[in-house]
């Protein structure tokens, strides 16, 4: 038997809209990142793009378990000497809930050119509303 491998012009896209509303981050996260990853299609290829469009909206009502609400840290460097910042949960929650979210499915994305592409597919939005109704998303229940 010959293995066949799916072609770029025969992957299907579809788009699905995530409500992110008292759900766990991490927990949330990995699924969204199974399905920008393509692994919940039958033909899934490791190398390729077979990723879905993922609309997420209520990021800024998502809950963390245990005491990780006061106790997180959000690292990020500036890339010259001493720009390290530490930012707090609370406080990235109160500006920009969006980067939780997004950050927390990035990191588990592969690390290399492919997730680059890969988290273009990703949406995350704070409020219920969105710009994505004429693709029509499908409502994904995690």
């Amino acid at each position: 038997m010959k293995t066949e491998s799916i072609k770029f012009e025969q992957i299907k896209r579809k788009w699905f809209l995530v409500d992110a509303k008292n759900h766990t981050l991490g927990r949330l996260s990995s699924k969204i990142a199974q399905i920008l990853r393509g692994k919940n299609k039958v033909n899934y290829t490791p190398h390729l793009d077979m990723s879905d469009f993922v609309v997420v909206i209520n990021s800024d009502q998502i809950k963390l378990t245990g005491n990780k609400e006061d106790s997180k840290k959000y690292w990020r460097h500036s890339g010259y000497p001493g720009g390290g910042r530490h930012t707090n949960y609370k406080d990235l929650k109160n500006n920009n809930s969006e980067m939780i979210l997004y950050n927390s499915i990035k990191g588990m994305l592969p690390h290399n050119r492919l997730a680059s592409k890969l988290i273009n597919h990703l949406k995350v939005y704070s409020g219920s509303s969105h710009p994505h109704e004429s693709q029509k998303p499908e409502i994904l229940e995690i």
